[in-house]
Protein backbone atom coordinates (compact mmCIF):
# COMPACT_ATOMS: atom_id res chain seq x y z
CA UNK A 1 0.00 0.00 0.00
CA UNK A 2 1.29 3.43 -0.90
CA UNK A 3 2.47 5.59 1.99
CA UNK A 4 0.22 8.46 0.90
CA UNK A 5 -2.81 6.18 0.95
CA UNK A 6 -1.86 4.56 4.23
CA UNK A 7 -1.77 7.97 5.86
CA UNK A 8 -4.49 9.49 3.71
CA UNK A 9 -6.22 11.44 6.49
CA UNK A 10 -2.89 12.91 7.61
CA UNK A 11 -2.09 13.94 4.03
CA UNK A 12 -5.60 15.34 3.55
CA UNK A 13 -5.33 17.46 6.70
CA UNK A 14 -1.86 18.63 5.70
CA UNK A 15 -3.20 19.45 2.23
CA UNK A 16 -5.82 21.80 3.66
CA UNK A 17 -3.24 23.45 5.89
CA UNK A 18 -0.94 23.95 2.90
CA UNK A 19 -3.77 25.44 0.85
CA UNK A 20 -4.49 27.90 3.66
CA UNK A 21 -0.82 28.82 3.95
CA UNK A 22 -0.73 29.30 0.19
CA UNK A 23 -3.80 31.56 0.25
CA UNK A 24 -2.36 33.72 3.01
CA UNK A 25 1.02 33.70 1.25
CA UNK A 26 -0.52 35.05 -1.96
CA UNK A 27 -2.26 37.69 0.11
CA UNK A 28 0.59 38.78 2.36
CA UNK A 29 3.67 38.14 0.21
CA UNK A 30 2.31 38.90 -3.25
CA UNK A 31 -0.24 41.53 -2.24
CA UNK A 32 -3.17 39.72 -3.89
CA UNK A 33 -6.13 40.72 -1.76
CA UNK A 34 -8.93 38.13 -1.61
CA UNK A 35 -12.48 38.74 -2.74
CA UNK A 36 -15.46 37.67 -0.62
CA UNK A 37 -15.70 34.26 -2.33
CA UNK A 38 -11.97 33.70 -1.79
CA UNK A 39 -12.40 34.33 1.92
CA UNK A 40 -15.36 31.94 2.08
CA UNK A 41 -13.23 29.27 0.38
CA UNK A 42 -10.75 29.42 3.25
CA UNK A 43 -13.29 28.38 5.90
CA UNK A 44 -13.64 24.70 4.91
CA UNK A 45 -9.86 24.32 4.94
CA UNK A 46 -9.72 26.04 8.34
CA UNK A 47 -12.22 23.50 9.72
CA UNK A 48 -10.15 20.50 8.65
CA UNK A 49 -7.44 20.78 11.36
CA UNK A 50 -10.24 20.75 13.95
CA UNK A 51 -11.71 17.61 12.37
CA UNK A 52 -8.24 16.07 12.27
CA UNK A 53 -7.66 16.73 15.97
CA UNK A 54 -11.08 15.33 16.87
CA UNK A 55 -10.22 12.16 14.93
CA UNK A 56 -7.55 11.49 17.56
CA UNK A 57 -9.39 12.74 20.64
CA UNK A 58 -12.61 10.86 19.82
CA UNK A 59 -11.59 8.14 17.34
CA UNK A 60 -14.42 7.41 14.96
CA UNK A 61 -14.86 7.15 11.21
CA UNK A 62 -17.41 9.94 11.27
CA UNK A 63 -14.52 12.42 11.20
CA UNK A 64 -13.32 11.00 7.88
CA UNK A 65 -16.83 11.31 6.47
CA UNK A 66 -17.10 14.85 7.79
CA UNK A 67 -13.71 15.73 6.30
CA UNK A 68 -14.83 14.44 2.89
CA UNK A 69 -18.12 16.37 3.07
CA UNK A 70 -16.35 19.58 4.06
CA UNK A 71 -13.90 19.22 1.19
CA UNK A 72 -16.75 18.46 -1.20
CA UNK A 73 -18.44 21.68 -0.07
CA UNK A 74 -15.11 23.45 -0.62
CA UNK A 75 -14.90 22.13 -4.18
CA UNK A 76 -18.48 23.26 -4.88
CA UNK A 77 -17.78 26.74 -3.52
CA UNK A 78 -14.56 26.98 -5.54
CA UNK A 79 -16.39 25.69 -8.63
CA UNK A 80 -19.05 28.37 -8.15
CA UNK A 81 -16.28 30.98 -7.94
CA UNK A 82 -14.72 29.67 -11.17
CA UNK A 83 -18.10 30.05 -12.86
CA UNK A 84 -18.33 33.64 -11.64
CA UNK A 85 -14.80 34.36 -12.90
CA UNK A 86 -15.62 32.86 -16.29
CA UNK A 87 -18.89 34.84 -16.44
CA UNK A 88 -20.91 31.61 -16.71
CA UNK A 89 -23.26 32.96 -14.03
CA UNK A 90 -23.71 35.95 -11.75
CA UNK A 91 -21.71 36.16 -8.56
CA UNK A 92 -22.43 37.94 -5.34
CA UNK A 93 -23.99 41.35 -5.80
CA UNK A 94 -21.41 42.78 -3.40
CA UNK A 95 -18.33 41.79 -5.38
CA UNK A 96 -18.95 41.57 -9.10
CA UNK A 97 -17.91 44.11 -11.70
CA UNK A 98 -21.53 44.78 -12.60
CA UNK A 99 -22.44 45.48 -8.99
CA UNK A 100 -24.05 48.77 -8.14
CA UNK A 101 -23.77 48.15 -4.41
CA UNK A 102 -21.29 51.01 -3.94
CA UNK A 103 -23.04 54.33 -3.97
CA UNK A 104 -21.43 57.52 -5.21
CA UNK A 105 -21.54 58.79 -1.65
CA UNK A 106 -19.59 55.83 -0.31
CA UNK A 107 -16.96 56.16 -3.04
CA UNK A 108 -16.50 59.87 -2.35
CA UNK A 109 -16.29 59.31 1.43
CA UNK A 110 -12.55 59.60 2.05
CA UNK A 111 -12.79 58.92 5.79
CA UNK A 112 -12.24 55.21 5.19
CA UNK A 113 -10.03 53.40 2.76
CA UNK A 114 -12.18 51.36 0.37
CA UNK A 115 -10.69 48.17 -1.00
CA UNK A 116 -13.13 46.17 -3.07
CA UNK A 117 -11.83 43.08 -4.80
CA UNK A 118 -14.12 41.81 -7.53
CA UNK A 119 -15.08 38.12 -7.44
CA UNK A 120 -15.44 37.96 -11.21
CA UNK A 121 -11.88 39.07 -11.98
CA UNK A 122 -9.01 36.61 -12.19
CA UNK A 123 -5.99 38.15 -10.49
CA UNK A 124 -3.66 35.13 -10.82
CA UNK A 125 -3.66 31.96 -12.86
CA UNK A 126 -1.33 29.07 -13.60
CA UNK A 127 -1.80 26.67 -16.50
CA UNK A 128 -5.07 28.45 -17.34
CA UNK A 129 -6.57 27.81 -13.89
CA UNK A 130 -7.26 30.59 -11.41
CA UNK A 131 -6.69 30.20 -7.69
CA UNK A 132 -10.35 29.22 -7.34
CA UNK A 133 -9.86 26.62 -10.07
CA UNK A 134 -6.85 25.14 -8.32
CA UNK A 135 -8.76 25.13 -5.05
CA UNK A 136 -11.56 23.16 -6.73
CA UNK A 137 -9.08 20.60 -8.10
CA UNK A 138 -7.17 20.19 -4.83
CA UNK A 139 -10.37 20.07 -2.77
CA UNK A 140 -11.64 17.21 -4.93
CA UNK A 141 -8.35 15.37 -4.44
CA UNK A 142 -8.73 15.88 -0.69
CA UNK A 143 -12.28 14.46 -0.89
CA UNK A 144 -10.77 11.30 -2.37
CA UNK A 145 -8.17 11.06 0.40
CA UNK A 146 -10.79 11.52 3.13
CA UNK A 147 -13.05 8.91 1.51
CA UNK A 148 -10.13 6.52 1.26
CA UNK A 149 -9.47 7.01 4.97
CA UNK A 150 -13.15 6.36 5.66
CA UNK A 151 -13.04 3.14 3.68
CA UNK A 152 -9.81 1.73 5.08
CA UNK A 153 -9.47 2.83 8.68
CA UNK A 154 -11.19 0.84 11.35
CA UNK A 155 -11.96 2.53 14.65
Amino acid sequence: MSTILRYSHHVAALGSICLLIGAFGFQELMGLEPCQLCIWQRWPHALIPVIYIFSFVIPHQIWFLLGSLIMFASSLLAGFHVGVEQKWWEGLASCSSTSESLSTGSILDFSEEISVVMCDEIVWSFMSLSMAGWNAVFSLLLVILWLYALRTHQT
